[in-house]
């Protein structure tokens, strides 16, 4: 366990990624840090917290945190594992590929917190190397909000064993339609602090080979979530399938516990919501 003081600054993380990315030889049987980053007394930034609110639609000036937030805190303590030398997957390219949330209870804004990231391991992929991210948050000893994140490196693959095919489900009814501005990422970049330039400018973004700037992968679930509404303990998955290209504009589908973010002819996020006891 690695103790630190304080949440580290992202812009220096991302650039060292950056800068390392050329070096780094992906595989799925590579060694990967195991010493977890803890960061003990996380305190909410309420003035940007309330920025957060506003750019995924949240309500605002509520005494709870919206149940993607605590991602945001834990996201530099992540970027500090994988921008490091020993962390054998390219920053570079690296693809947000899906997220499981449980939130044990409703979070106060007002509580100190602990949080504690790690790298549970590599698995291999069809397109190249996951790597899966945990994210713990505790209030006393109690951990009241957790996460694990896959992260696909994008590489040069053997034969895997075909996958199954998914059971087919009937399109999820129409909600609402989202006509998203060029701007959502630089104003999600500023409220959460991933300013990755692919999500920022159409310059930027076609250097990664995108032809205009995409939305992050946690606003548009953030989004969703936002509309469809969780309980006060609940488990969330979303898979993100596809890039929303900056400005667009998506539609919103939910029935029950399942929601999607749709947008030419295909799904570009597709997750459901399950309360617990």
């Amino acid at each position: 366990m690695t103790l630190l003081t304080r949440s580290p600054a992202l812009a220096p993380l991302l650039a060292r990624g950056a800068l390392l990315s050329p070096f780094k030889h992906p595989r799925p049987d590579a060694d990967f840090p195991r010493t977890p980053l803890v960061l003990p007394g996380v305190r909410v930034d309420l003035a940007r917290l309330a920025a957060y609110e506003r750019v995924c639609g949240f309500a605002t000036g509520e005494d709870a945190l919206p149940i993607t937030y605590p991602h945001v805190l834990g996201f530099p303590l992540a970027m500090s594992l994988m921008s490091g030398r020993d962390f054998p997957l390219p920053l570079l390219g690296l693809v947000h590929t899906s997220i499981d949330i449980t939130r044990h209870t409703a979070l106060a804004t007002t509580t100190a917190y602990e949080l504690t990231v790690h790298v549970e391991g590599l698995a291999p992929h069809r397109r190249g190397t996951e790597a899966a991210v945990v994210t713990g948050l505790r209030a006393g000893a109690d951990v009241v909000w957790e996460s694990r994140s896959t992260y696909l490196a994008r590489h040069r693959t053997g034969a895997l064993p075909a996958q199954a095919p998914e059971r087919e489900r009937a399109p999820l009814p129409h909600v609402a339609e989202w006509r998203l501005g060029a701007d959502v990422g630089r104003h999600y970049g500023a409220a959460s602090g991933d300013r990755n330039p692919i999500h920022l400018y159409p310059l930027t973004a076609r250097l990664f080979g995108f032809p205009r700037a995409i939305a992050h992968g946690m606003w548009t679930v953030a989004r969703c979530l936002a509309a469809h509404g969780t309980p006060r303990a609940a488990r969330v998955r979303a898979e993100f399938r596809a890039p929303v290209l900056l400005p667009g504009t998506v539609e919103y589908a939910a029935d029950g516990g399942r929601f999607e973010l749709r947008g030419d002819q295909k799904v570009h996020v597709a997750g459901s919501v399950q309360p617990l006891p």
